[in-house]
């Protein structure tokens, strides 16, 4: 997305809090090029499968509130089991999604959406410990569910369908209609745009959906990173990105970066640019990929005790 990209660019030049550095990005690559090195797969353990249009439907629930997993200050972190199957973060959000659509919860249905309340939504999810932002994850669900209502006669796939197949276009479209994807911020006067969860559904929508369909886009490699908290935290483990002092030190005691704050959006720009060189230096290098493969690469690295050495930043919002 060129306006994610010239945006972010813009930050990077300017950047006081957070730096790129070059060796240490170009030492990743080459191990990014390396024939053992696999792309990640979709996720069946966890994800709902069934008819392509409720898959759809999952999808945009899902990632119209995939954001903030991390735990308040002295509570514990949320997670969910089910079947035996204990998840957390995103991956328990996925999963008890998934459990309520196969016990019977009418998720796919726009009137369902439009009506929840933050009570029937914390129903549906159940699990333990604190899931942040519950009152605005019902907020977003009403206005999915009032969008597709209006505009796409209740069905998500029809909204998709609207798009022609350009993942651009989703994610400009999820950004336009929904004000929970509206993911911009200001940087020095100019704005700047990530679509961090409306990129990602385009994404996911290829991999649920095996790029037939619904799920086939022509422009995946127009995608950039989808910048959140993950991400920067193992960039940062690998050296690549670079905190200046304070900002290192108010990371790594967890003090909360304000949303939209010149650290918060340098640390988030810097890490779509960050995975751009890396798109550019792997092409080089013999071995094409494009930016939303490596961020899974990187993502599953997050997953890694390795790469949770350091904290990563904290930031109450809907967008990532």
């Amino acid at each position: 997305m060129f306006e994610v990209l010239e945006s972010t660019a813009f930050v990077a030049r300017e950047s006081r809090f957070v730096g790129i550095d070059p060796a240490a990005l170009s030492k990743f690559a080459a191990l990014l090029v390396d024939p053992s090195v696999r792309l990640s797969s979709w996720d069946t353990a966890h994800h709902f499968s069934g008819p392509p249009d409720q898959v759809v439907a999952y999808i945009l629930v899902l990632d119209t509130i995939n954001f903030c997993f991390w735990p308040p200050p002295g509570e514990k972190r949320w997670e969910v089991e089910v079947h035996g199957r204990l998840a957390s973060g995103y991956n328990g959000l996925a999963l008890a999604l998934r459990q309520a659509l196969e016990s019977g919860v009418p998720l796919t249905d726009a009137g369902f959406l439009a009506g929840l309340t933050e009570k029937r939504l914390r129903a549906v999810l159940g699990g333990k410990g604190a899931l942040q932002l519950m009152a605005e994850r019902a907020r977003a669900l009403r206005e999915l569910g009032g969008v597709l209502a209006r505009d796409y006669q209740g069905k998500a796939c029809r909204l998709v369908e609207s798009t022609r197949g350009w993942a651009v276009s989703l994610a400009r479209l999820l950004a336009r209609k929904l004000p929970s994807f509206q993911d911009t911020a200001v940087y020095r006067e100019r704005a700047i745009y990530f679509y961090k969860r409306g990129q990602i559904a385009a994404a996911d929508l290829h991999g649920a959906l095996e790029g037939k369909g619904w799920g086939r886009f022509q422009d995946l490699d127009s995608l950039t990173a989808f910048a959140d908290y993950k991400l920067p935290q193992v960039l940062r483990g690998l050296g690549i990105l670079v905190y200046e002092a304070s900002l290192a030190d108010r990371v790594d005691r967890r003090v909360e970066l304000a949303p939209g704050s010149p650290e918060e959006v340098e640390i988030r720009a810097n890490t779509v640019v960050a995975v751009d060189r890396l798109r550019e230096e792997a092409k080089r290098r013999g071995r094409p990929l494009r930016a939303f493969e490596i961020d899974g690469l990187l993502w599953h690295m997050g997953q890694d005790d390795t790469y949770r050495e350091r904290p990563y930043h904290r930031t109450r919002s809907v967008f990532y």
